[in-house]
Order: structure tokens, then C-alpha cells, then sequence
């Protein structure tokens, strides 16, 4: 594809250049040249250069899309950090009302101490239902009879082949 090749060079003027002259001469030639240029990723202002070549690869474009998804997490982030310092969303904009406004900051800062405790809770049931299954297990395995222990397995035996 030595043309392809050319025309990435020379950009996306060469493209449209192309598919103007495809419709001039054969309008499906200029049919077939537009779908080229528009599925292949050539036209679109998702796709970024790289080294000169388009990245046009499932694998780049989810990478771009995902780098900027963190973009956006992070300024939402910051966005929460707010004036308190920490994590809450009670640093928003003002509602105009300072009381709704107080009773708000509590309330979010209710929740997020709840949210806190369920959490610790969460890990506090995690925690025992480990040590159950272990004390369940150490306990079988101590009442279990001293000869029988794991079997070890029989091995095939290959039979001469005659």
C-alpha cells in the first residue's frame, strides 16, 4: 500500500484531495475513497499522531479514552478535596441558604462517617469469617485419624508394546 503511505505523509489534505477527485472522475471511486478515509480512522479527531503514523488501533484510542477518564476522576477529586481538606462533597457551591447549606455539610458528613463504619464493619464480618473457616478447618484437620493421611496417588505402569 505504497499509495496509503504517501498520502498519510503528506496529511488529511491529501485525503480529502483524493476522495474530492474520486467523486470528480467516478462518483462510487469517490464513494469507496471517502469510506476508506473516514473508516480507517483518518478523518476522526480521536485518533493522535504518533512518530508521524495514526495510531488507528482499538489499543491506542481505549488507552487515550481511559487516560482521559482519569483526567476527569482526578479533577473530581480535587473538586471533592475542597476547603475541608478532606474527601466530602459538602464543599460544594453555596445554595444561597446558610442554614439548608449547614444542614447539608452535616448531613454529607453524617453519611460519610456512616459509610466509614460500614466499611470497618464489613471488614470486622470479612475478618471473623476467615477465622471461622480456619478454626473449622485446623479443627478437622486435628480430629482426623493419624493413618490416614493423604494417599499418595498410583502411578501407571506402561505396558511393553509388542
Amino acid at each position: 500500500m505504497v499509495l496509503v503511505e504517501k498520502l498519510d505523509e503528506l496529511g488529511r489534505p491529501a485525503w480529502i484531495a483524493l476522495a474530492i477527485l474520486g467523486f470528480m472522475a467516478w462518483w462510487p471511486l469517490g464513494l469507496v475513497t471517502l469510506a476508506f478515509f473516514i473508516g480507517s480512522g483518518r478523518m476522526g479527531c480521536w485518533h493522535h499522531r504518533s512518530n508521524g503514523q495514526w495510531q488507528n488501533h482499538m489499543g491506542s484510542r481505549w488507552q487515550w479514552k481511559m487516560e482521559r477518564m482519569q483526567e476527569k476522576m482526578d479533577r473530581m477529586r480535587a473538586k471533592m478535596e475542597g476547603r475541608s481538606g478532606g474527601p466530602t462533597w459538602g464543599s460544594g457551591p453555596s445554595s444561597g441558604n446558610r442554614a439548608f447549606d449547614d444542614y447539608r455539610n452535616e448531613t454529607l458528613q453524617r453519611l460519610e462517617e456512616e459509610q466509614r463504619e460500614f466499611k470497618e464493619f464489613l471488614e470486622r464480618l470479612r475478618f471473623a469469617k476467615d477465622r471461622a473457616e480456619f478454626d473449622q478447618f485446623m479443627t478437622e484437620r486435628r480430629n482426623r485419624p493419624q493413618n490416614e493421611g493423604p494417599q499418595p496417588q498410583p502411578q501407571p505402569q506402561s505396558q511393553p508394546q509388542a
